[in-house]
């Protein structure tokens, strides 16, 4: 029987208004074998969260080609899910590609612009790099981290937060999260204020108390995937690449979203102004195995005794 995992974010999901209309993104992939015609086939899905309403708009082939060989699309599938404000939806699509080698490629989205930030209006860009080489360790090509993303979290100026984001990687391999660098072409804008750190592997910290603090910022991070030892991966042209623990990534995928730090309230403590998750929620981390084609339901209750 074949299984997936389901990744459960256990975050503050708000809506919320703004005249432009980028709110992130990300992208994983997954290799599905070699044809009898020789080709490649990787799944790769992605998703996009924007200020509207959903459609049924396409984005795959919107998708630019930026280094190597990144064949063609041969299937889309589009999901999507609307706020029940209507102030935001977030696209899932699958794109299915097939290419003609297993070499590294790279793709990306870009468009403008982000929801008003602190920088102001900017544009935005997803920079995803593809390595289907077979690992030394399983003989097997390659597969990114599986990850997802919230479009807007909400927290008060006055609390300091930990968002810790969820990755599984199906290889067992070590998963770290970076911001973006401008310089290798991973956003088009790379600007977050000193007060949002990153805690390894992958937890973003946000520790202000000012009022000025109250915006909304874009935060752009890389997630990468490296081999808890080293490993060589081989390429159908008969090239190899070694790739070193904690010094050569796997794969690089983007992970964006938007934080509105708002107005304080009174109190920090989990129930009282933030929510506090109550039983039959999941435990942080928790894993679900489930038969491909049949439905999951999962239960989350949460509780504050205060509003604003």
């Amino acid at each position: 029987m074949s299984v997936s995992t389901i990744l459960l974010p256990l975050l503050l999901l708000v809506s919320g208004s703004s005249a432009t209309h980028f709110h992130g993104g990300t992208m994983t992939f997954n290799p599905k074998g070699v044809n009898a015609d020789g080709f490649y086939t990787v799944d790769i899905r992605f998703k996009l969260a924007l200020h509207t309403t959903c459609s049924t708009t396409a984005w795959a082939n919107l998708w630019t080609c930026t280094s190597g060989n990144c064949g063609n699309i041969s299937s889309t599938a589009l999901y999507n899910l609307d706020s029940s404000s209507g102030d935001w939806c977030q696209w899932e699509e699958v794109m299915i590609r097939n290419v003609d080698t297993n070499l590294p490629f790279i793709l990306e989205l870009s468009g403008g612009n982000w929801i008003n930030t602190y920088v102001g209006d900017i544009s935005w860009r997803l920079r995803t790099t593809v390595d289907l080489g077979v690992r030394s360790d399983t003989g097997t090509a390659n597969r990114s981290p599986q990850t997802t993303v919230i479009p807007l979290l909400l927290v008060p100026v006055n609390c300091p937060r930990d968002f810790q984001f969820l990755a599984h990687d199906p290889d067992g391999d070590l998963v770290q999260c970076r911001f973006s660098l401008s310089g290798n072409q991973e956003c088009a804008t790379c600007s977050l204020p000193s007060f949002f750190t990153l805690k390894s592997p992958c937890t973003l910290s946000y520790l202000n108390t000012s009022i000025s603090a109250e915006n909304t910022y874009a935060v752009q991070l890389m997630m990468e995937d490296f081999p808890t030892a080293s490993i060589t991966l081989t390429y159908k042209d008969g090239s190899q690449s070694n790739r070193t623990s904690l010094l050569s990534p796997l794969s690089k995928l983007p992970v964006q979203f938007a934080v509105r730090v708002g107005a304080a309230v009174p109190s920090c403590a989990e129930g009282e102004y933030l929510p506090r998750f109550l039983s039959p929620t999941p435990a942080y981390g928790t894993h679900f195995y489930v038969a491909v084609n049949n439905t999951l339901q999962i239960s989350v209750r949460a509780e504050v005794n205060f509003s604003r």
